[in-house]
């Protein structure tokens, strides 16, 4: 027993077991054959009911639960809406397996917004339950397994379609049956104690335990000052009030409008930085602009190749992509040259997008496919970075799920203009005008406000050599 204790109170079981569920749950051999296996013998829907009537709902679905379960994650502390997740996801493929109509599948997208909304509580879980100093660490082998299962996924669901060793449905009871492994994996994890938001007062008591350590060690100041230098300017005016919140042992938790009221002075604090407020507007509207696309990239190849070998490669395409970025961009002087990047790189991405939408050739249309997807892997990568930066763990999620919110919305948007059968039900290759479009336009707003800023950074220099010349001058001439 005293050893099965110190196995569960040690950081590598809660993380081992998440990172189990991580991979299980991004496991999706049919994802890369949706689009056949919807409009095949299977299910015999039409490419426009896929298209206009169904896919939309994930939008809806997504965006009118992402705040409810933002909260509730914080407030029911993360591992029971990791459960949800892995129960939502059951009952996706279930409803993806043994259902047919076109509400049926209608409800399945509603599930899956669900799955999608709740990766909250995924990414936030490790943070309750590990230090400090080994965060990190967990977070990397989580977010890692995550890729690792979605590229095997496709790998695998390419070899089973390729030589014929399973039909769809049966790659959907496989699916099942890992998502079952997974649930399994997400009921196992412990129970967290603390939270970023409603319960801050616990994890106050375990850092004044770990600070009282510290002091036995005659460590105090070293503590402090190491603390004080990883806490960002903004954070550090939030010092007191954190204290003082800590500092109260008769308080269980925080209310819910006093977790608001928190929240709406931390993203006016964090908004008020003009850099970041740009890296978040690109964020937003580049994560719109790729869900989109990425969403309906399959009745694009569908168009592209309607014939009967059409998605033979599609696990195989979706397997190459990776999200792997040097940190040779660390060096680049953000600042200065961050906008015209976004601006570059997302024409770059817009037109890839146009010559997907107009090319005959599936090789051409998948290999621009995958220029796109690894332009917005790397930009996106670099904003995630940007961000992050000089922003506590709290106000990151905080700015992460404003962002995502944002895209949301505008997705939202496009989707039922658009999409939707009730808009204007545009076919997939208009759509697809109109991605290529809206990248382009975020280019040229980038781009121009990219050199704008490099003329002004130069503009301002030069001034200042002026200054400087002319005090040198005066300088000499009080020499002589």
């Amino acid at each position: 027993m005293d050893k099965m204790k110190r196995l569960r109170s040690d950081w590598r079981y809660p993380t081992t077991l998440l990172c189990i569920y991580g991979f299980l749950s991004t496991v999706k051999p049919l994802e890369p054959f949706l689009i056949p296996f919807l409009t095949g013998q299977d299910k015999n829907l039409t490419t426009e009911q896929v298209n206009n009537q169904i896919f939309p709902v994930w939008t809806y679905s997504y965006l009118s639960v992402l705040v409810p379960v933002f909260l509730l994650t914080d407030w029911l502390r993360y591992k029971p809406v990791v459960v949800l997740q892995g129960v939502a996801l059951f009952i996706t493929t279930a409803l993806l397996r043994w259902t047919e109509s076109v509400p049926a599948m209608q409800a399945m997208q509603f599930c899956y917004g669900v799955v999608t909304a709740s990766e909250v509580a995924y990414f936030s879980y490790i943070y309750s339950v590990v230090d400090l100093e080994r965060y990190r660490k967990a977070t990397s082998y989580s977010r890692s397994v995550q890729l690792l299962g979605y590229t095997a996924g496709s790998v695998l669901g390419q070899l089973l379609v390729s030589f014929d060793l399973m039909s769809y449905d049966d790659i959907l009871v496989l699916t099942l049956v890992l998502t079952a492994v997974a649930l399994v994996a997400s009921c196992l994890l412990p129970m967290p104690q603390s939270s970023m938001f409603f319960h801050r007062k616990r994890f106050g008591q375990r850092a004044s335990k770990e600070g009282g350590k510290r002091r036995r060690d005659g460590s105090k100041d070293e503590a402090r000052d190491s603390k004080r230098s990883h806490t960002s300017p903004g954070d550090r005016g939030d010092e007191e009030v954190q204290g003082v919140e800590e500092s109260e042992e008769s308080e269980e938790k925080e209310s819910c409008s006093q977790v608001v009221v928190q929240l709406w002075r931390d993203f006016r604090r964090c908004y008020s930085s003009r850099q970041l407020l740009y890296w978040s507007v690109w964020w937003a509207m580049a994560t719109c602009g790729y869900n989109q696309t990425v969403n309906y990239v399959q009745v694009l190849w569908e168009h592209v190749q309607p014939s009967q070998n059409f998605s033979i490669y599609n696990g195989g395409v979706e397997a190459t992509l990776g999200n792997e970025v040097t940190s040779s961009y660390q060096n680049v002087r953000w600042e200065q040259w961050g906008e015209l990047c976004l601006g570059g790189f997302s024409g770059l991405g817009a037109a890839s997008l146009f010559l997907m939408t107009f090319t005959e050739n599936i090789w051409v249309c998948y290999s621009t496919y995958a220029i796109f997807k690894c332009l917005y892997m790397l930009l996106i990568t670099i904003a995630m970075y940007q961000i992050a930066a000089d922003l506590s763990m709290e106000r990151y999620a905080l700015v992460f799920g404003a962002n995502n919110l944002g895209a949301l919305l505008l997705q939202t948007i496009i989707t039922s203009v658009v999409v939707d059968s009730r808009g204007l039900g545009l076919a997939i290759v208009p759509q697809f005008i109109i991605y290529a479009s809206y990248f382009a336009a975020i280019s040229v707003v980038f781009s121009v406000r990219g050199l704008f800023s490099i003329y002004r950074a130069q503009r301002i220099k030069q001034e200042q050599l002026s200054v400087d010349g002319k005090q040198s001058e005066i300088c000499e001439e009080h020499k002589f």
